[in-house]
């Protein structure tokens, strides 16, 4: 999908797109609070060899630090199944799930659901793998499994393993696809499943609501509170598409008729209603559609940056959904650039997505103030310790009105650096959906594609020109339509 000027407001290069930033100002602190978690889709993918080998590559060239997926309870996983009428116990599947991340350094954000069969009061199922999402016919049965569960891996990890690890009750329970849709249902699942986590531990992690499009906290909370029960920390969803009343429109409408920055919008009334507890997004990314062209193109990228440099100050974690295209929702799907969630397609390839987390990941951990205003240019400013980082995005929604920009940076106070490089993400840099498209969109690319597609997907350090005087340095840079650039300023030091 591609964002064009709007036939009633001619779009025109602007003449003096500016922001400025006083380095000798101190900053502040910018945790990496994105890479906290990052989605995946079904449980049993994890057990595949190249899920892991994308996994690995996730974690150590974007920092995510906790995955979280669906499905760990189910039939599929062997968790708990019925053999002659009694409860028969398999937590193989998971302990082999779990000693990957840990082997790789990640940690699980464990989503306790779905329902065991065995358990389940009815056959409400969802997903081409038939996830089973209705409440527990007996809930001292589930509270059995799930002390089983916890207290195996305590067994197996240690007690302080595992209370960094965050356990979440059932996901989007307020939405009928899965369950009841009910609060009464859900709050009465959370109750029982909290009891039997803190029962193992008392300072194990519990939370939720786990809800789609930022529902139910305050709700949530007022129920915890009433009940004396444990809400260690606040769980949602929120996608731009979520559309808020208006669940039907199309994905570009939905879109065209939001705000650049709905999803901050969001946060920060999340952010009020979760008041100290610690808030975490588990699940949000470009659209909600699982088979939407953005998902593929520049304009994810240039969405991210945006969307996660505003959510600063707001979360403590935010989930991208998804890391990989090896997802099986409604289907697994063979076209290597279908419109996936994953930042990285079914060959690992890297997504423009991709590469703006990585853009990200080399962000350093105090930002300083930027001034400068632009319909659709934004500047960040990120120090390091003998380095510096310029972060633009050329962001606009379906349907807006939006062009290349000649962004003009100046950076006060400071010292005549060393080292200027480029790196860029947009229509012609980082984009190997584009190069595909050429090849005529092979749905099985021979293995000497899939190595052209790789070096289509990089992103190229380069050399920028800036200029130095008086403790004044200058940068200008144009910007493609939703583009992204990131400039990197190394110098001896900062003195």
């Amino acid at each position: 999908m591609q964002c064009i000027p709007s036939p009633n407001k001619p779009s025109k290069r602007s003449k003096n797109t500016i922001f400025r930033c006083n380095l000798g100002l101190e900053g502040e602190d910018f945790p990496h609070f994105w890479e906290h978690t990052v989605g995946s889709g079904h449980a049993t993918l994890a057990l595949r060899a190249d899920w892991q080998a994308q996994m690995r590559r996730a974690h150590d060239e974007l920092g995510f630090r906790h995955v979280r997926f669906h499905g760990l309870l189910c039939d599929d996983m062997g968790t708990l199944i019925d053999q002659d009428d009694k409860p028969l116990y398999s937590f193989f599947n998971a302990d082999q799930i779990f000693d990957f991340l840990l082997s790789i350094g990640m940690r699980p954000f464990v989503e306790l659901s779905f329902m065991p069969t065995m358990l389940s009061s009815s056959g409400q199922i969802i997903f081409h793998y038939r996830a089973n999402v209705s409440a527990p016919k007996d809930y001292d049965q589930w509270s059995t499994l799930i002390t089983k569960l916890v207290g195996h891996w305590i067994d197996r990890y240690g007690v302080e393993e595992v209370r960094q690890w965050f356990f979440e009750v059932w996901n989007e329970p307020n939405l009928d696809a899965f369950g009841s849709g009910r609060q009464e249902d859900y709050f009465k699942l959370y109750a029982y499943t909290a009891k039997a986590i803190k029962s193992v531990d008392a300072q194990l992690r519990v939370g939720g609501p786990a809800t789609a499009a930022n529902a139910w906290i305050d709700d949530f909370l007022a129920y915890c509170r009433q009940n004396n029960l444990p809400a260690d920390f606040v769980s949602t969803h929120h996608y731009p598409t979520d559309a808020f009343g208006r669940p039907g429109d199309d994905t570009e409408t939905q879109l065209s008729e939001s705000t650049r920055s709905v999803l901050r919008e969001e946060a920060r009334t999340a952010r009020r209603q979760a008041g100290d507890r610690p808030l975490y997004y588990t699940e949000w990314c470009t659209s909600s559609n699982p088979r939407d062209p953005m998902h593929d193109e520049p304009y994810a990228a240039a969405f991210i940056v945006k969307t996660v440099m505003e959510a600063r100050d707001l979360v403590q974690g935010y989930s991208y959904w998804t890391f990989s295209d090896i997802f099986e929702e409604n289907y697994f799907p063979s076209v290597p650039f279908h419109g996936g969630f994953g930042l990285m397609n079914l060959h690992g390839i890297a997504k423009p997505a991709y590469r703006a987390f990585e853009m990200l990941h080399g962000l350093g951990t105090e930002i300083l103030s930027m001034e400068g205003n632009h319909p659709t240019v934004d500047s960040w400013c990120v120090r390091a310790r003998n380095s510096l980082t310029v972060l633009i995005s050329n962001f606009a929604l379906p349907r807006h009105a939006i062009a290349s920009e000649t962004v003009h940076i100046e950076l006060k106070n400071a010292p005549q650096p060393a080292t200027a490089t480029i790196q860029r993400i947009d229509a012609e840099n980082a984009n190997a959906k584009s190069l595909w498209v050429g090849m005529g969109s092979p749905e099985y690319p021979s293995r000497a594609m899939v190595e052209r597609l790789h070096a289509a997907s990089a992103m190229p350090v380069q050399q920028q020109p800036v200029s130095w005087r008086d403790r004044t340095l200058g940068i200008e840079v144009t910007i493609p339509p939703l583009g992204v650039a990131s400039i990197r300023l190394e110098f001896a030091s900062f003195a």
